[in-house]
């Protein structure tokens, strides 16, 4: 017998932007379907119409598509076990209700929040689990219909028996939930959508879904769907629950400890590779302990039981410094290309700097980028417009000694230099610096002043960038033209 084909999915609501621990489970999701040569499917969950929204699922859909996620069957995916969004299912859900209310497996409850509020305080001040205690699962005919001529509109919720519910998880193993701890809970809500754990039942039935693998925050979702796919005659998937991201503080990762979600991370300039390299190998041993691994060395090594079980620790010190490892390898044109929309956003156009131009800068400040949102910053060093001189650099112009190794270099600036090295290849004549090479220029100054180390370099450093750490600076010497040279140093003397 031909066992079935790998059908796998991310089904996300559309209410917010897509959380770095949901794009998480949206990535073991792919890797699985690529791994095994199965289908990769996302569906829209937006059945929650008061917070939904055509942006959030635009933005969602696009991240997903950023870090590389692609889908077989979804939305611009049709395929056929549509439609993707719930919304457009409700005349399924509504035709699997008729069938449980036949079979007598569900009923209509009428109680009112305040009711259901008090009942759960009551609970919770007994110490016990809060649940629906059945309130409304016995009434006859005649109450149903006293209740109905008050206004109150009915939801219809699920009769769950006492005694074990289990089922083999492929990463946790054997689990089991007690009925009773569960009670009787909603699956179609007064206004006729249906409830989380319904529609998902339904849905992966009719999708033919063989695995849902998802966080362990689902675990009691998957108590409560087992009994729903028994009662509806389903058969049901293989369940994998992997563990959830936490912060330093081994909380669930959240707003409180920084950036959560993957658009935060694209302003930032995180590299799409970088976030999915560490989102696949985050708890996991499927990685053979190197930190740096390719989308298809990933897929290629995935094992879902090899996810781990304990939580994963999200750090995101680790991933500034592993986003700046992938740009330091980047190609320089690819890396330029990937930074033209930060420099636009931080105000430049970067064809007024010229291709051969940016790229030469580009070459000299990524040992010093964390981030692609970085080179915004490190521009205003080749820029006189954006040019100055921060605090801390002006406290170190304000000494003596800095004057004297300045005045110097002023000198040497108004005389022109002495013949030496041309432009670098790529950078405009005019654009070359003076023509003395850096460290004969340096060793110069150096000999006149008696300064040597930090005395010599910082006060330079600190005119002729405005700051006292950053690019190399034979490499940003070599950028900017005498006259910006010239420029910045009367600007650095006259703090005296």
């Amino acid at each position: 017998m031909t066992a079935p084909r790998i059908r796998v999915r991310f089904a996300p609501s559309p209410t917010g932007e897509l959380h770095v621990g949901n794009a998480r489970t949206a990535l073991f999701n792919w890797i699985f379907a690529r791994h095994c040569g199965g289908a990769f499917l996302v569906r829209i969950e937006d059945t929650d119409r008061a917070r939904t929204t055509g942006a959030f699922e635009a933005n969602l859909l696009d991240d997903l598509k950023w870090l590389g996620i692609d889908w077989d069957e979804g939305p611009g995916m049709d395929g056929p076990y549509g439609p993707y969004r719930q919304s457009e299912r409700i005349d399924l859900y509504r035709d699997c209700l008729g069938r449980l209310i036949a079979e007598d497996r569900v009923y209509p409850c009428y109680c009112t929040e305040g009711e259901l509020d008090a009942e759960r305080a009551d609970l919770v001040a007994r110490r016990m689990m809060p649940r629906y205690m059945g309130r409304c699962r016995r009434l006859n005919e005649a109450q149903r219909r006293g209740l109905a001529d008050e206004g109150r509109l009915p939801v219809w919720r699920f009769r769950v028996d006492a005694g074990a519910i289990a089922f083999d998880d492929l990463i946790r193993g054997s689990m089991a939930f007690q009925g009773d701890a569960i009670g009787d809970f909603i699956i179609v809500r007064s206004n006729g959508i249906p409830s989380y754990n319904f529609a998902v039942v339904v849905d992966d039935h009719f999708m033919e879904i063989s695995h849902v693998i998802r966080g362990e925050d689902h675990l009691s979702n998957t108590a409560a769907q087992l009994l729903l796919y028994r009662a509806l005659g389903f058969s049901p998937p293989v369940f994998a629950h992997h563990a959830l991201l936490l912060g330093k503080d081994r909380a669930k990762l959240s707003k409180r400890h920084g950036a959560v979600s993957v658009r935060e991370f694209r302003r930032r300039g995180i590299l799409p590779e970088v976030l999915l390299n560490t989102l696949a190998l985050l708890g996991s041993s499927f990685g053979s302990g190197r930190e740096v691994v390719s989308a298809g060395e990933i897929v290629e090594g995935f094992a879902l039981e090899r996810t781990g079980r304990g939580g994963a620790v999200f750090d995101e010190e680790k991933l500034l410094w592993l986003n700046g490892v992938y740009i330091r390898r980047l190609e320089l044109a690819a890396l330029t290309d990937r930074l033209i929309p930060f420099i636009l956003s931080a105000g430049y156009d970067e064809r007024s700097f010229g291709r051969d131009r940016l790229e030469s800068i580009v070459a000299a400040v990524r040992d010093s980028l964390p981030t692609l949102a970085d080179i915004g910053g490190l521009l205003e060093i080749f820029s006189d417009e954006r040019y100055r001189i921060d605090e801390e650099a002006a406290l170190l112009l304000r000494e003596d000694d800095a004057k004297a190794v300045l005045s110097e270099l002023y000198g040497v600036l108004d005389r022109g230099g002495d013949p030496g090295e041309t432009a670098a290849p790529g950078v405009p004549a005019d654009a070359a610096g003076i023509s003395e090479p850096f460290a004969a220029l340096m060793k110069r100054i150096s000999e006149r002043t008696g300064m040597r180390g930090k005395k010599l370099y910082l006060p330079i450093r600190a005119a002729v960038t405005g700051r006292l750490h950053g690019t190399e600076l034979d490499r940003i010497f070599a950028l900017l033209s005498p006259a910006s040279l010239r420029k910045r140093v009367e600007k650095a003397l006259a703090l005296a």
